[in-house]
């Protein structure tokens, strides 16, 4: 793990994802690349290699990567980056967008998407801009706006115009990173699949990363417990009626090149 890490995971390995599966009735997986590895994209590149094809990969790279590094990783497995300002305490909205501006233009020969997980205020300036960016934009943890954010809130209203004119996904994943108010994700999640059902996907988050306070970045910080339960009582809340197949089956396929 890099040495500046925020702070330090559990044990987490390929046959704990695989029995998550199982108990989800998951047959395939996004695996993303967590801040705690930085730009060392090994150990998701192994878990990609021993999927047998059944996932897909989102990583972290310096800008600068090679061509051919890239060229590389799209037949590994990736099909977007990860762009992360959250887990830095970045608030520079223009920053962000600059900085997707320079990975659009690198990546814009590639089936590729930006995954970006970032405050709400720098989404909805994203979102705002999302013009000039050129290439899918995913929002992580369903754009991280705050449970109770009534729809007519200008900022939300950004997010759901770019939803809706189809250049921005949101993922509906992490609810514990928004609130806790379950009614109010709900609306959330609804308002997200008002717009673009095709435009909406989801994630588990797991295995559910956590800093505890009063631990140091080099202690180990436990799991959110979240169960299987949970999970797919939020999938059954957040999914209705044909959301659901569209949602965890032909979004997905389309967005991460599934066979």
């Amino acid at each position: 793990m890099v040495p500046d890490r925020k702070y330090t995971p559990g044990i987490a390995t390929q046959n704990d994802l695989s029995n998550h599966l199982q108990r989800l009735g998951l047959q395939r997986a996004v695996i993303v690349q967590p801040s705690v590895y930085g730009t060392d994209n090994r150990y998701m590149l192994n878990a990609l290699a021993a999927s047998g094809g059944r996932a897909r990969g989102v990583a972290v790279v310096d800008e600068s990567v090679e061509d051919g590094t890239l060229e590389a990783l799209h037949t590994a497995g990736v099909r977007g980056l990860r762009v992360n300002h959250e887990s830095a305490h970045h608030c520079d909205a223009s920053g962000l967008l600059a900085t997707l501006r320079r990975w659009a233009r690198r990546i814009e020969g590639l089936p590729w998407h930006l995954q970006v997980y970032a405050s709400w205020d720098s989404a909805a300036y994203t979102a705002a801009h999302i013009d000039s960016i050129g290439v899918p934009v995913v929002l992580d943890h369903f754009a991280m706006v705050p449970t109770g954010t009534p729809r007519r809130d200008p900022r939300l209203q950004q997010i759901l115009n770019a939803v809706r004119s189809g250049q921005i996904w949101v993922k509906l994943s992490g609810a514990y990173r928004i609130g806790v108010d379950q009614d109010g994700i709900t609306d959330l999640a609804h308002a997200y699949l008002d717009e673009r059902i095709d435009r909406v996907l989801w994630g588990s988050d797991w295995p559910h990363t956590n800093r505890e306070l009063g631990k140091t970045s080099f202690e180990v910080s436990a799991y959110r417990n979240i169960s299987p339960e949970r999970l797919l009582q939020q999938i059954a809340d957040w999914l209705p009626g044909k959301a659901t197949r569209a949602v965890l089956v032909d979004n997905p396929r389309a967005l991460y090149e599934f066979n």
